[in-house]
C-alpha cells in the first residue's frame, strides 16, 4: 500500500501560527514578506543581477514573496555546481548511503509538514484539505518510494556461445545521465516537482529545478531540508524566474545539462524539444490533456456523479488529469447533467484556509483573464450554460483573488474550440451519446491523449472501452487512483516518454553493457 496514492478524505493538521523556516524576511508595509533566493551549491544566494520579482497570493492579490531572478548566469552557476557534486563526494556515493539520505528527506518533509503545507497554500491557494491529503504527503512519498526501488532494481545479465567454446557473460551497470534540469508547473508544486527529483537523486544524478513562477516557495523550503539531512552540495539547486529569454530557455539550451524533464504546457514543450535539439539531451515531457470521461447507463450513478464531481473540478480544475469532456449515455444525460450541476453548486469557494472551503482561486487573474475567455467564446459558440459561467461575489476580502465559479456547458458541437481545447479551470462539456462505438471515437477525437475515466459496472465493456483509449492511463469506476510504480505519461501532444516506478529509472540511467570473454 505504501506506493499506493489515495485522494480520499482524512484529517490534517492544523496550520502553524509561525513558520521556523528560515528563509529571510522583508518589511513591507508593516507585514513580513518572504524573500525567496536562488539555492545554488549548497547556499541561498540572490540573483547575479540583483534582480528579484514578487509572488503574488491568487487568494487576494496581496504580495507574499520577494523572489530571486534568474538569468542564464545563474543556471551556469548552479549547473557547474551540479557538475562538482557528480565528481565529488555524490558521485563517489553507494547507492544504499544515497538512499539513505532521500528516506530522511521524506521524513524530513513529514516532521516539517505544517511549513510545507503553508507555503502551498500561499502560492496556489488550494483548498487545506487538498493540499493536506495529497500534495505534501505525496512529495514525500516520492522521496521514500523511489529511494526503495532503486536499492532493490535489477539489471540485466546474459550468458552466450563463442566459438570457441569457452562462452561470454554480458551484465549490464546503470549510471547517471548526469546533470538534470528540472521544469516544474504550478499546480501542484510539490507533488511533481519530488516526481522528478527523488527518482533523479536516486538514480545518483545532480539536478537544477527551475519551479513556477506562480509557486517558488516549496522548491526553496525543500532545499533546506537537503541541508538538514546532509545531502551534500550541489545536488540540488534551484534557479527561480521565468521562462523564454530567462531561466527556463537557459536550463533548455546549457549545454552541460544532460537531461530535461518538462511538465506543463504543449506549446512550451515543443519549444523546449527545438531549444534542446542541438545538444541532443534526453527529454521526457508530460504536456496537456483535454480528457475524457465516459459514462454508461450501466453506472452506479452516484458513484459516477461523485468521482466526475472530483475529476471535473478538483484542484479548481488545475490538474492534468481532470477531466474537461465528459460523454453520458442518453438515457441517463438529463439526470446526470441535473445531478452535477446540483454538486457543483455546492462547491464552497473562499478562504483555502477554511476546513469548509471545497475550491480555491486559480492560480493567478491572467489564468482567470484565460478561463474567463473561454467561458465567454462558449457562449458564442452556443453553449447551454447549465450552471457558473462568471466570478463568484465573495465580498472585498477576496475580489483582487483568481476565483471563477464551477461552470459546466452542454449544446456544444465536437468542433467547437470550448471542446478541442485545454482550458484547465473548473469546466466542462457534457455530452450525449447512445453507442459504445460513438463514445470511443468522440473520446478519442482530440489532439491530446492523457487520460480517461469510464464508468460501467459491464466489466467486459470496461476491458473493451479502455484497451481502444488513445492516452496513457485510464481510470474504471475511479479517479486519480495511483500506483507509484506505474507508468505515467501521454501521447499525442500530452506528452513523450513515461514516469513513474521503473519508467522513471530507465529515463534518468544510461544502461551500459559489459561483455566479458570467459
Amino acid at each position: 500500500m505504501a506506493h499506493i496514492l489515495h485522494l480520499e478524505p482524512q484529517a490534517y493538521p492544523m496550520l502553524p501560527e509561525q513558520s521556523t523556516s528560515t528563509l529571510p524576511r522583508a518589511a513591507q508595509n508593516g507585514s513580513a514578506v518572504r524573500i525567496l533566493q536562488h539555492f545554488v551549491d549548497g547556499g541561498f544566494v540572490d540573483a547575479v543581477s540583483g534582480a528579484t520579482f514578487s509572488d503574488v497570493s491568487p487568494v487576494d492579490g496581496r504580495i507574499i514573496a520577494q523572489v530571486a531572478e534568474g538569468s542564464a548566469e545563474d543556471v551556469d552557476r548552479a549547473v557547474q555546481a551540479a557538475r562538482r557534486a557528480l565528481r565529488g563526494p555524490w558521485g563517489a556515493m553507494g547507492t544504499n548511503a544515497r538512499c539513505d539520505l532521500l528516506a530522511k528527506v521524506a521524513d524530513r518533509i513529514m516532521e516539517r509538514f505544517d511549513e510545507f503545507l503553508d507555503a502551498e497554500i500561499a502560492d496556489t491557494g488550494k483548498p487545506v484539505g487538498w493540499a493536506c491529503n495529497v500534495d505534501i504527503p505525496r512529495g514525500a512519498a516520492n522521496f521514500r518510494i523511489f529511494a526503495n526501488l532503486v536499492r532493490n532494481l535489477p539489471t540485466e545479465c546474459f550468458p552466450m556461445d563463442t566459438a570457441d567454446g569457452t562462452g561470454a557473460l554480458n551484465y549490464a551497470l546503470r549510471s547517471p545521465v548526469g546533470v538534470v534540469g528540472v521544469i516544474c508547473p504550478w499546480n501542484l508544486p510539490l507533488l511533481l516537482m519530488t516526481w522528478k527529483v527523488a527518482p533523479a537523486l536516486a538514480c545518483g544524478n545532480t539536478v537544477v529545478v527551475k519551479p513556477s513562477e506562480e509557486t517558488p516557495a516549496t522548491a526553496t523550503l525543500l532545499a533546506e531540508v537537503m541541508n538538514e539531512v546532509g545531502v551534500p552540495a550541489g545536488v540540488y539547486n534551484v534557479v527561480h524566474g521565468f521562462g523564454p529569454r530567462a531561466a527556463g530557455e537557459a536550463i533548455t539550451t546549457h549545454p552541460d545539462i544532460n537531461a530535461i524533464t518538462f511538465t506543463g504546457e504543449s506549446r512550451t514543450g515543443q519549444a523546449i524539444m527545438r531549444a534542446a535539439a542541438d545538444n541532443v539531451k534526453h527529454l521526457s515531457f508530460e504536456l496537456g490533456g483535454k480528457n475524457p470521461a465516459i459514462v454508461f447507463a450501466d453506472a452506479d450513478f452516484d458513484a459516477a456523479v461523485a468521482g466526475t464531481v472530483r475529476s471535473v473540478f478538483s484542484n479548481c480544475g488545475q490538474v492534468c488529469l481532470c477531466s474537461e469532456r465528459v460523454y453520458v449515455e442518453r438515457p441517463i444525460f438529463d439526470r446526470f447533467v441535473a445531478a452535477l450541476k446540483a454538486e457543483a453548486e455546492r462547491q464552497v469557494l473562499g478562504d483555502p484556509r477554511q476546513e469548509g472551503t471545497t475550491m480555491g482561486p486559480l492560480i493567478s487573474r491572467g489564468h482567470r483573464d484565460k478561463v474567463l475567455s473561454y467561458y465567454n467564446l462558449a457562449r458564442q459558440e452556443g453553449a447551454t450554460v447549465v450552471t457558473g459561467g462568471g466570478v463568484p461575489d465573495l465580498g472585498p476580502d477576496f475580489e483582487r483573488g483568481a476565483f471563477v465559479e464551477p461552470t459546466i456547458w452542454t449544446g456544444l458541437p465536437e468542433s467547437a474550440r470550448c471542446v478541442r481545447e485545454e482550458i484547465f479551470g473548473p469546466v466542462c462539456h457534457i455530452q450525449p451519446f447512445d453507442t459504445e462505438e460513438e463514445a470511443i471515437a468522440m473520446a478519442n477525437n482530440s489532439v491530446y491523449g492523457l487520460c480517461a475515466a469510464i464508468w460501467t459496472t459491464n466489466l467486459t465493456r470496461a476491458h473493451r472501452v479502455a484497451a481502444h483509449m488513445e492516452c496513457g492511463i485510464v481510470w474504471v469506476n475511479t479517479w486519480f487512483l495511483r500506483d507509484l510504480r506505474t507508468s505515467f505519461g501521454g501521447v499525442k501532444l500530452s506528452g513523450v516518454g513515461r514516469e513513474g516506478g521503473a519508467h522513471s529509472v530507465e529515463f534518468y540511467t544510461e544502461l551500459k553493457n559489459i561483455c566479458i570473454k570467459l
